[in-house]
């Protein structure tokens, strides 16, 4: 079964055993591959990562293979129960809730009972609704972004009929309509001042400034008119 570089290392190593009249058997075989091949180092590692592995990430099932895989390369005896437990202990939070109850002591009943506790916490997972992110009116759907805009904030560009001008430079120009006057004097906001008496924009009759000059006017007396 060896190939590539272990059957040459293999056919080297069995000349030298002849040369020493080492008979090879399959237990020194064994001692020679372990030796060059997995050393003691690398099998200490291994039994460190057996002694931390937890089910992570992983599901049960693979949890479960990982765990086969580095239960070999620890050193002390592994008797059911104490399998058992490990394997318990490394399990995911509400999976280890729902298993440590039932105190099962068999490795392959736990596994077992471990993957159905999984597929049951899946499937409700995947039955709860989903909740709505969605904000806004009455119909729960959120508002777009042109409706969150403040009443004063500023165009980006004005608008006459089909053609859109940017606003000149050195120019007064409403922000509300585009018209040669300050966002106060625009007869589109609430509260816009009209002069009643002149028709002027920009102030009420009770503060026309034509008005006031009028009524400090001193009167001017025509003159008399002789009768005969």
């Amino acid at each position: 079964m060896l190939t590539g570089e272990v059957e040459h290392w293999w056919m080297s190593m069995k000349s030298i055993m002849e040369e020493r009249g080492e008979p090879a058997t399959w237990e020194a075989f064994q001692g020679k591959f372990l030796s060059e091949y997995f050393p003691d180092n690398v099998r200490y590692a291994k039994e460190v990562e057996f002694l931390q592995l937890t089910q992570g990430g992983k599901s049960v099932a693979e949890y479960a293979e990982k765990f086969k895989h580095l239960s070999r390369f620890y050193t002390l005896p592994l008797d059911e129960e104490w399998r058992c437990r490990k394997f318990e202990n490394g399990l995911y939070g509400d999976i280890r809730l729902m298993v440590a109850p039932l105190s099962i002591k068999d490795f392959a009943a736990l596994v077992e009972k471990a993957r159905v506790m999984e597929k049951m916490k899946n499937e409700v997972q995947s039955q709860r609704p989903q909740q709505s992110l969605r904000i806004g009116g009455p119909s729960g759907s959120k508002p777009r972004h042109e409706e969150w805009r403040r009443p004063y904030d500023r165009p980006h560009h004005q608008s006459q009929g089909s053609r859109v001008l940017p606003p000149q430079q050195g120019r007064v120009q409403c922000y509300i309509c585009g018209g040669p006057h300050l966002r106060s004097a625009c007869p589109r906001m609430e509260g816009y001042r009209r002069c009643n008496n002149y028709g002027k924009e920009g102030h009420f009759e009770k503060d026309c400034p034509i008005l006031a000059r009028a009524a400090t006017r001193p009167l001017v007396q025509a003159p008399h008119q002789h009768h005969r």
